[in-house]
């Protein structure tokens, strides 16, 4: 499993194990290094990595870091599986596309081969439903699981302002979705329908890693880590691996509110 270090770690349980760094430049660095293990680790084994990326600010920042030389050729892109947590429905080529971002920010320069990218359909006709279901298809040719739930070594996640990640949106059905692994999720709020993993894909995985910063993420991450479980309300709350570890990489001003401290424990 990949080390990820920080300035202190808080033991928050069964919510996960909090990992503090300086600012958003670490946190960039340290999701960049997070990658760059996982992959390497399935390398020494012979395999892909099967990862899911996240859009956002951080994850755009350690895109760009991974498009440098000194990072880039420490990855090894042949052994990378890149898939895709959510996605909007907008065509790849928006720049709300997360994929395209993605794509346009580190992956098009990159030695990753074609064949190894995997956004989801959405410059294709007008079927959200059939677009998550081709996802779950080839989620599972390309993990090679025909049964059961596929197992991703990393799956990046975000944290929304209202609790939301993924694109489980409070109060919306693929919270509470248990029969896909893929869904299409319509949020009234924000008029629109949205590509997402369930909660049982992302719940399977080895490692699943939330990147937040920023003080204006403070008091939801309290409201998630210190606060009683309300999933509908707070849907990153749902986000609890089976078997795999799950670890907040946060910045010290989205951790000013915690209430546990580096000693404390459950």
């Amino acid at each position: 499993m990949a080390t990820v270090a920080g300035t202190r770690t808080i033991d928050y349980g069964e919510r996960g194990t909090v990992v503090v760094v300086a600012n958003g430049d670490e946190l960039a660095t340290t999701a960049a290094e997070t990658l760059i293990s996982v992959i390497a680790e399935a390398a020494g084994e012979e395999r892909d990595a099967i990862v899911a990326l996240s859009g956002g600010s951080t994850p755009k920042k350690m895109g760009a870091l991974l498009a440098t030389p000194t990072y880039a050729n420490r990855v090894h892109w042949d052994r990378l599986q890149a898939f895709w947590g959510d996605e909007r429905w907008v065509p790849i080529a928006d720049p709300e596309s997360n994929a395209g971002e993605a794509l346009r920010g580190f992956l098009e320069q990159v030695p990753i081969p074609a064949e190894n990218v995997h956004p989801y359909e959405t410059d294709e006709g007008t079927d959200p439903a059939g677009v998550a279901d081709r996802y779950e298809r080839l989620i599972r040719e390309i993990t090679r699981v025909d049964e059961g739930t596929p197992v991703f070594d990393l799956i990046f996640l975000g944290m929304g302002d209202d609790g939301h990640t993924l694109s489980l949106f409070p109060h919306t059905a693929a919270v509470h979705n248990e029969g896909d692994l893929v869904t299409e999720n319509e949020v009234p709020k924000l008029d629109t329908i949205r590509l997402t993993f369930t909660p049982k894909l992302a719940n399977a995985a080895k490692l699943v890693v939330f990147l937040v910063g920023g003080a204006g993420k403070a008091e939801r991450l309290h409201d998630v880590l210190d606060g009683e479980l309300h999933i509908d309300e707070t849907p990153s709350q749902i986000i609890r691996p089976t078997d795999g570890e799950l670890i907040w990489l946060v910045d010290e001003a989205a951790a000013a509110q915690l209430e546990r401290t580096a000693t404390d424990g459950q």
